[in-house]
């Protein structure tokens, strides 16, 4: 391999000057050319910028794409990888499965093997055609998200913000080169001043040699000089070069200082991109979430068309409630006495032919709209106050709901029960 041996030692030799540069100024033995107040404000709001980008990313493919176990750890990898390939292969990547779309295949399979037509099987099967659309609407939130906000972070890191950092380590050189040829040209006038204060000896002495005739203009000056004017001769070229290489090294400096303020001042134009890209992002999840719970208001009310699915059960069903609530509300509901020679069972769907009991009735808020799926169920209206008990024999999530001389049953997770 051909190697320029002059230009191998020339940037060897500038290394080491900003080596000895950078760490003199580290010990405090050299001076250091301080940015003006707006720059240091600009590097660093563009540290902040990146250190936070960084942060962001890396929290929001945790959201997207949660790794609870290390174990998965690296199949998140692979995945990560397999997009990249596909990226620069500028292909499509294939659609992967969702966490909610792999759990609906489980619950299809468990009930075709436990029984479709099994209290259990159905419900498995309702569960299961829910947490399919649920991850549905996943796999386009993320898929939204990544497009709208994931790529506009990457592409500032890997683009923006490479193109600041290579232009700050430029200047970061220009400046080690200012500062060092700073220090060259003090020494060096120090040293002139010093052999212009030396005494010239020589001058005094008599002169006993005689010239040729032969001899020129230039080596006849250059034997009258005596040491002492040779040495401030060579220090005053010394100086005069040290000038001219801090100009150079000053018109550098000042050309690359403005080159990274233009960038650096584009960090205001990030800030306005990633706000709108936030926006959409929030815009985004707000979205999957509206999605989410329309899909899970559904299937409360497709549960709630299967009462043979919970009553009869000894011990009371599991419901979206915290079992400290169930229990409070299991405790504080009146019940209302089986009426004379009807059974609990028929006592409990002949709801016109029971009165309310006369005291200890409670008073619950609607927390949200509910239609009702036949003439046994009460529709609800979110906001709006009812009057609640409970019947002998009832479901445990379901209460009696009046309003005025309206009743009929009520889904428990629909309301807020009041003391």
């Amino acid at each position: 391999m051909d190697f320029n041996m002059k230009k191998l030692a020339s940037d060897a030799g500038i290394f080491f000057t900003r080596a000895v540069q950078f760490t003199e100024e580290k010990f405090g033995q050299a001076e250091k050319t301080e940015l003006d107040a707006h720059f240091e404000n600009l590097l660093a709001r563009a540290d902040s910028t990146k250190n936070w980008t960084e942060k962001i990313l890396r929290q929001t493919e945790v959201l997207l794409q949660p790794n609870p176990r290390p174990r998965w750890q690296f199949l998140a990898n692979s995945a990560r990888v397999e997009e990249f390939l596909y990226e620069k292969l500028d292909r499509k990547v294939p659609s992967r499965v969702t966490n909610g779309e792999l759990l609906a295949q489980y619950m299809s399979e468990a009930a075709n093997e436990l029984g479709p037509e099994t209290p259990y099987g159905k419900t498995l099967i309702k569960v299961g055609e829910t947490e399919k659309r649920l991850g549905a609407a996943e796999r386009d939130f993320i898929h939204s998200a990544s497009i709208n906000f994931l790529t506009p972070l990457r592409n500032f890191l890997e683009g923006d913000w490479r193109t600041i950092s290579k232009e700050r380590r430029i200047l970061q050189n220009r400046r080690l080169d200012l500062d060092a040829c700073k220090a060259r040209l003090k020494k060096a006038k120090a040293a002139e001043a010093k052999a212009a204060a030396v005494p010239d000896f020589q001058e005094t002495r008599p002169r006993n040699y005689i010239l040729s005739a032969s001899a020129s203009a230039t080596s006849l000056s250059t034997i009258l000089m005596s040491p002492v004017v040779m040495s401030l001769q060579l220090w005053s070229d010394e100086v005069d070069k040290a000038e001219q290489e801090l100009r150079v090294a000053q018109t550098e400096f000042d050309r690359q200082a403005e080159v990274t303020r233009l960038l650096l001042e584009g960090i205001s134009s990030t800030h306005v991109n990633h706000l709108r890209c936030l926006q959409e992002f929030v815009e985004s999840q707000a979205t999957y979430y509206a999605q989410c719970y329309r899909h899970m208001l559904d299937l409360q009310k497709q549960l709630g068309r299967f009462p043979g699915t919970f009553v009869g059960n000894t011990e009371p069903a599991s419901s979206p409630l915290s079992g400290a609530s169930l229990a409070t509300a299991a405790a504080t509901i009146p019940v209302v006495p089986t009426v004379a020679g009807i059974p609990a069972t028929e006592a409990a769907l002949s709801l016109d032919d029971v009165a309310p009991p006369a005291s200890g009735t409670r008073k619950a808020r609607v927390l949200y709209d509910y239609e009702a799926a036949d003439s046994s169920e009460l529709a609800l209206l979110a906001d709006e106050l009812i009057t609640v008990y409970s019947l002998p024999g009832m479901d445990p999530d379901w209460l009696i709901g009046e309003r005025g001389n309206r009743k009929g049953k009520v889904p428990v997770t629909y309301l807020e029960l009041l003391s």
